[in-house]
């Protein structure tokens, strides 16, 4: 009989067909899984499988007396209270790194599209503005990627990646994380002083308590009238409000934002705004990356049902 693993959170079932190959899965749909499925069935339940960002916290854990692992889907576990898991003797799993390289890709693709304007420009060419010969003050020259200066808050694997191909648009690069590791960018004390350097903040950093909000009003004072944010940590990182304050009053010159505060639901005072570029949360949204956490996933939950530690735990508690 094979082995039974509740999906937690709510997955398409494209996403959960290599899964099922292995495991018989108790899908909930994202909904409560009381609503779904009899206690006594969630009662044996000994692994689950979630996205990282959905909240799972020791209320949650009770409901599934017998669980000995939460296995998420991707690289984040904000979600899971890595502390309750520990009092209940849970592992915890993600996929470190397997979302990186197409994160990396999107970080760069909102970066252009925002300081080249590009979906203006493309609305300039749709409306037969240019055509027309009609002027745009938003089609103004901009400042190339070519010595631009790029902060980088986080630097694992997702921060490496996108300092490694802003070089590649040669551009400087400094970082602020919590390590200051052996690499050949310039180090910043602290998060301020990475944004009084820069002129484009790269959002990379990972979401929890202790950043949440922590790019502030006061962060983006520093980053200036000719400064960019880019997010594609999560929503939580970034106080929304004071965001849509700066793009508005124009302390900065514009954003580009693949996560939000409560998805799916971008606030409208920062849809209304021209000089945002959006894109919803697909930053590890391809064909590889999917491929690479799943392998990931079905590595965590094959050592566990085995009895061997997870080879890809969370390790931080």
């Amino acid at each position: 009989m094979a082995d039974k693993v509740l999906i937690y959170s709510r997955f398409p079932k494209s996403m959960m067909t290599r899964f099922a190959e292995r495991f018989e899965l108790l899908d909930t749909g994202g909904k409560p899984p009381r609503e779904v499925f009899p206690a006594e069935e969630l009662g044996g339940i000994r692994a689950l499988l979630t996205a990282g960002g959905s909240p799972f916290g020791a209320e949650a854990m009770d409901l599934f007396p017998k669980l000995g692992a939460i296995v998420c889907y991707g690289t984040g576990y904000d979600g899971v209270d890595l502390k309750a898991a520990a009092a209940r003797n849970i592992a915890v799993g993600h996929s470190p790194g397997a979302n990186a390289a197409s994160v990396a890709d999107i970080a760069m693709t909102l970066m252009l599209a925002t300081t080249r304007r590009i979906l203006v420009a493309d609305q300039y060419v749709r409306s037969g503005d240019w055509a027309a010969s009609k002027q745009s003050p938003m089609m103004r020259p901009q400042a190339g990627m070519p010595g631009r200066r790029i902060g980088v808050y986080g630097m694992g694997e997702i921060g490496r990646k996108i300092a490694a191909r802003c070089v590649a648009f040669e551009s400087e690069v400094g970082y602020y994380s919590r390590t200051k590791y052996d690499l050949p960018y310039q180090y910043f004390p602290s998060l301020e002083a990475l944004a009084d350097w820069c002129s484009v903040l790269m959002i990379a950093v990972r979401a929890g308590a202790e950043t949440q909000h922590v790019v502030n009003a006061d962060i983006l004072r520093r980053i200036g009238a000719d400064g960019y944010v880019v997010n594609i940590s999560r929503g939580s990182v970034v106080d929304e409000k004071a965001l849509v304050a700066a793009l508005t009053d124009k302390t900065i010159a514009g954003a580009g934002l693949d996560v939000f505060e409560k998805e799916p639901h971008a606030p409208d005072a920062l849809t209304a705004l021209p000089n945002v570029v959006f894109a919803p949360h697909i930053g590890g949204h391809t064909l590889d990356s999917h491929v690479a956490m799943q392998n990931c996933v079905l590595a965590n939950l094959a050592a566990f049902f085995e009895g061997k530690p997870l080879p890809y735990a969370v390790k931080s508690a």
